[in-house]
C-alpha cells in the first residue's frame, strides 16, 4: 500500500498491523466506530533516529511539516484536584495552554504534564503520544485546524512509527472536542 502523504518505506492499514502498536492504541483501533473506517487508519514504519521534526521531514517528505500534529498531555489544577486532558494541534503551532486550555478545562492553572505522569497515565511511550487510545473520560482537545486536513501525521504511542489518520476522524475521538484556536503560531 502506498501511504496517503509522504514519503514511507512501509505503509500499511492500522487494523492489519496491531501488534506494531502499544496496547491502548490497538485497542483503540480494533473498537473503532466513526463514520470514517478503521482502515483508513495507516501505519507507517518510521526509524526513532529521524525523530526530529526537521530531520523527520527531510527524510520522509518536507509536505509532512504542514500535515502533522503534536498530541500534547497537559495537566490542569483547581483547588487540589488534577484534571488530565489531551491536546493536538498542528506541529507549526503550539498549544495555547494559558489561554484556551485552562478556560475550556475550568482550571486555575495547566500545563504541560510531567513526562513520567503522561507516560504512566497514557500507556504510551514519550514522544509517541497519539490521541487514539486515550483512557476513558479523558477531555481530547483538537485544533480546527487539524479536522480540516484530509490526512494528518501523528505518533502511534510507540517512537517507531506514526499513524496517517483522516482530519475528520480526530472529531469522532472519544471525548474530541474541536476548537478554533487552541493552537496558535
Amino acid at each position: 500500500m502506498r501511504a496517503p502523504i509522504g514519503h514511507f518505506d512501509t505503509a500499511t492499514p492500522a487494523p492489519d498491523c496491531l501488534d506494531e502498536l502499544v496496547g491502548p492504541v490497538a485497542d483503540a483501533v480494533r473498537r473503532w466506530s466513526g463514520s470514517v473506517p478503521a482502515d483508513e487508519f495507516v501505519h507507517v514504519d518510521t526509524d526513532p533516529r529521524w525523530a526530529d521534526t526537521a530531520v523527520f521531514v527531510e527524510h520522509y517528505g518536507r509536505e509532512l511539516l504542514e500535515q502533522s500534529a503534536n498530541c500534547v498531555v497537559v495537566a490542569g489544577k483547581r483547588g487540589g484536584e488534577t484534571t488530565l486532558a489531551a491536546c493536538v494541534v498542528l506541529s507549526t503551532t503550539r498549544v495555547d495552554v494559558n489561554g484556551v486550555v485552562r478556560r475550556r478545562l475550568g482550571v486555575r492553572k495547566a500545563s504541560f504534564a510531567a513526562m513520567d505522569m503522561a507516560v504512566g497515565e497514557t500507556g504510551m511511550e514519550y514522544g509517541g503520544i497519539t490521541p487514539i487510545g486515550l483512557p476513558a473520560g479523558w477531555p481530547v482537545l483538537v485544533d480546527s485546524a487539524v479536522v480540516d486536513l484530509p490526512y494528518v501525521l501523528v505518533g502511534s504511542g510507540r517512537r517507531r512509527g506514526k499513524l496517517l489518520v483522516p482530519g475528520k476522524a480526530f472529531a469522532e475521538l472519544p471525548g474530541a472536542v474541536v476548537l478554533e484556536g487552541l493552537g496558535v503560531a
